[in-house]
């Protein structure tokens, strides 16, 4: 079994790589030395850092005194997903490292980042307090800049840096945008670290995730019939997320030692975290459809 799992460790870079080129929000996520997997293996440790502002100085020489504490905060999942591939022995003799390679990058980019996609984009949109508009359906240019600007101006007077915030938009919005492209809505554009076009199929404020109780059940997810609502666009702070994903292979199980079939097994886990940080909810911003 220790040579199955260091087996699976070898493929993490890979699975890594590929859920970076495919997901959408990967952007979001706090760097890797910034958290760490805790001792019991299941929850995640993302490094805080707390400070206190400034206070009077005395002209006798004295500052007043100030901490500074950095701590590893204890965050449990918000999701924690896996599956189990069969491929037949005789399909992949001698190949079976580059199949669960091709299999592994394909699933992660057809199945895995959408949904993982979708679940933080309805995390961030189920966040109390932040500044949500539920207006009708923007169409056309006109409509879609006026209702950029006003977000950004709702931000901007709340403090929020743009040049840290990302607009996640509906390529359709995005494309009435680009058909006028005139020096305001450049202007408007430009005030951000970047635009992201997400597909509506996973840009919803709710979402249900398939148990996939069995190898041949679908999975997956879908937008809640009660709350889901169609998202317009979305600003986000990147700042102001808990956002991080850990992907894990080690269960790699070959036809000799398998009793259930002549089979190889290949395991993929992924699991992490999607929350909004208290004290900065004022770095998102929701525009969804009435």
């Amino acid at each position: 079994m220790s040579s199955s799992i260091t087996q699976g460790k070898t493929y993490v870079p890979y699975l890594d790589q590929a859920y970076a080129q495919a997901s959408l929000t990967a952007i979001l996520d706090v760097g890797a030395d910034l958290v760490k997997v805790a001792e019991n293996g299941k929850d995640l440790l993302v490094a805080k850092t707390t400070l206190v502002g400034l206070g009077n100085y005395s002209r006798a020489g004295n500052y007043a005194a100030g901490d500074i504490t950095f701590a590893w905060e204890t965050h449990t999942p918000g999701y924690d997903r896996a599956r189990m591939f069969h491929v037949d022995s005789m399909d992949n003799l001698e190949t079976v490292g580059l199949a669960f390679g091709t299999l592994a990058s394909e699933f992660i980019r057809t199945k895995v980042t959408p949904e993982v996609d979708a679940y933080r984009f309805a995390a961030y949109a189920g966040t109390t307090n932040i500044s949500t508009v539920n207006g009708a359906t923007l169409g056309n240019a006109s409509d879609t800049l006026t209702a950029i600007r006003t977000a950004v101006t709702t931000m901007e007077e709340s403090g929020v840096d743009l040049s840290q915030c990302y607009l996640f938009i509906t390529p359709t919005l995005k494309g009435y945008i680009d058909d006028v492209a005139t020096t305001t809505s450049k202007d408007v554009l430009n005030s951000f670290a970047g635009i992201v076009k997400v597909p509506q199929t996973r840009f919803y404020t709710g979402v249900t995730l398939a148990s996939g109780a069995s190898n041949t059940a679908e999975g997956g997810y879908a937008k809640t019939d009660s709350t889901g609502k169609d998202i317009n666009f979305m600003i986000i702070d990147k700042t102001a997320l808990i956002q991080t994903a850990k992907h894990v292979a080690p269960k790699i199980v070959d036809p000799d030692s398998n009793q259930m079939g002549d089979f190889w097994k290949f395991g993929y886990r992924v699991y992490g975290i999607a929350s909004v940080k208290e004290q900065r909810v004022g770095g998102i911003y929701l525009h969804k459809k009435a």
